[in-house]
């Protein structure tokens, strides 16, 4: 008999770690710009857990995982909340499409659905006079869409070493 609970755990440990990443500062001497260059790892763990246990990874886990992001980066208090359910609703719509792709091929789906993420994010920023517009705002979405395929491997692991079902 399994508990049910088991893999609550780890799916908490994941979006951790993902946070950890999110806002851990990078060295003086690395010039600003290539901060853009940061995957969105909260993002992409989000998206795995749909897609691998959408009945365990919900509005709810997602609403949440978004307002401690708001907390972590100081932004508008919803503003990540209301882009994850977003990026959920996509990616639960999509989900068993995304499992019949290969990696490389949902790493091209991941680089739309974090793009569309990042310009909803912009367009907030924008309507409350936060940030202009400049190209480098779309290159999380390029990093997480070459990050996928290293995230996917690694999620995938731990959910069949720890049974999360």
């Amino acid at each position: 008999m399994e508990d049910k609970s088991n893999g609550m755990w780890v799916i908490i440990i994941t979006f951790a770690i993902a946070m950890l990443f999110s806002v851990v500062a990078l060295p003086n001497f690395v010039p600003w710009e290539l901060g853009y260059l940061r995957p969105e790892w909260v993002v992409l763990v989000l998206i795995y857990w749909v897609i691998a246990l959408p009945h365990r990874v919900g509005p709810l886990v997602a609403w949440i995982m978004g307002l401690l992001v708001d907390v972590l980066s100081g932004s508008l208090l919803g503003q990540h909340g209301l882009i994850f359910i977003i990026i959920l609703y996509i990616t639960a719509s999509l989900y068993q499409r995304l499992r019949m792709f290969t990696v490389w091929q949902q790493s091209l789906i991941v680089f739309v659905i974090v793009g569309l993420g990042q310009l909803l994010n912009f367009w907030i920023e924008n309507m409350i006079g936060l940030s202009k517009w400049d190209l480098w705002y779309l290159f999380p979405a390029v990093m997480s869409a070459l990050t996928w395929p290293w995230i996917f491997m690694v999620l995938r692991f731990l959910r069949r070493f720890f049974r999360v079902s």
